[in-house]
């Protein structure tokens, strides 16, 4: 099947995620205030921020990787660690009360992009990732 502008599917798949990441990561570093109302407040505002730029430079790593040979490897690689990584935040932290149920959208979100990762390998040597 061929991919919507020549694009390989996991190159796209790390295009649209890294896209993602991005903007999750710039809402608090740009609004926070906004990001609070949704989320609750932050009593460790530096932690929100720090993430928030953690978020953005995963992003940003998986556009990039997108177009370079074997690029999409390891946007996959990135992808599934920050993912796993934040679906287990939310699903271990909003049970105990530290974090508002609006996280649940994000954990829907996280198994999304998980889901999407696990049933689309890149193609060429370094795709096992």
């Amino acid at each position: 099947m061929r991919e919507t502008g020549g694009r390989e599917p996991a190159a796209a798949l790390a295009v649209a995620h890294g896209a993602f990441n991005v903007v999750g990561g710039l809402w608090p570093l740009l609004h926070l205030r906004s990001f609070e109302r949704v989320f609750g407040p932050k009593h460790d505002r530096w932690l929100q921020r720090t993430t928030g730029g953690l978020l953005v430079s995963t992003g940003l790593a998986q556009l990039a990787a997108a177009s370079a040979p074997q690029g999409a490897a390891h946007a996959r690689r990135v992808g599934l660690g920050t993912a796993l990584t934040l679906l287990t935040i939310d699903l271990v932290y909003v049970p105990k009360g530290r974090i508002r149920p609006t996280y649940l959208w994000d954990a829907a979100m996280e198994a999304g992009w998980i889901t999407a990762w696990l049933r689309t390998r890149p193609v060429g040597r370094d795709s096992a990732g």
